[in-house]
């Protein structure tokens, strides 16, 4: 698969926020740091059932990531085998996009809708954003209102759904998808 500039940025971008400590690599540290801060974000304790199932499953996503990417065996991904990786097609297909990201999205949901209701909130949003991927709040609050395509101040996991797509395989360079982590000016990393 061919990557266009504007697909390497969004990658580059996405792998930015994957890399919890910026040390320039994905391992499972980042993952369980950023679950950690997610769900205490949400003041939900570690034998919390919506937490258990939060952390199994980002710890789930990161077997897969890891079991596809890291071709050289190191237990971290660098951003060259990430790119890499999704060149292949070994990662983003959309062929089993929704099935791969609904349980993510259906457990996310479980934390961050933190009033039930179905939907997030900007507050909620900026909460799970900034605590799962540093996402700084006033980028959170403008992907949020991006998403928020009826302006009533809501975002389901459809919406979620349909940017994560958008984000991979749509080449607007205005969509909602191509906010969804933020800004890709911030990107820093070559």
């Amino acid at each position: 698969m061919e990557i266009s500039a504007f697909l390497d940025r969004k990658l580059t971008r996405r792998f930015e926020t994957y890399d919890s400590d910026q040390d320039g690599f994905i391992d499972r540290s980042d993952f369980e740091r950023a679950g950690s801060r997610t769900t205490a974000a949400f003041g939900l304790s570690d034998d919390d059932l919506r937490a258990r199932r939060f952390h199994e499953h980002l710890l789930g996503v990161w077997d897969h990531l890891s079991a596809v990417t890291d071709s050289n065996d190191d237990e971290r991904i660098s951003l060259v085998e990430y790119k890499a990786a999704f060149a292949q097609r070994l990662l983003e297909r959309p062929e089993s996009f929704d099935d791969g990201y609904m349980p993510f999205l259906d457990t996310l949901m479980a934390v961050a809708d933190h009033d039930d209701d179905g939907h997030l909130g900007v507050d909620e949003y900026v909460r799970w954003s900034g605590a799962l991927m540093n996402l700084p709040e006033a980028d959170a609050r403008v992907v949020h209102k991006r998403l928020d395509h009826d302006g009533d101040g809501l975002i389901s996991s459809d919406d979620l759904l349909a940017a994560l797509r958008a984000y991979y395989f749509s080449e607007d360079l205005d969509g909602p998808g191509s906010w969804l982590f933020g800004p890709l000016e911030s990107t820093t990393r070559p």
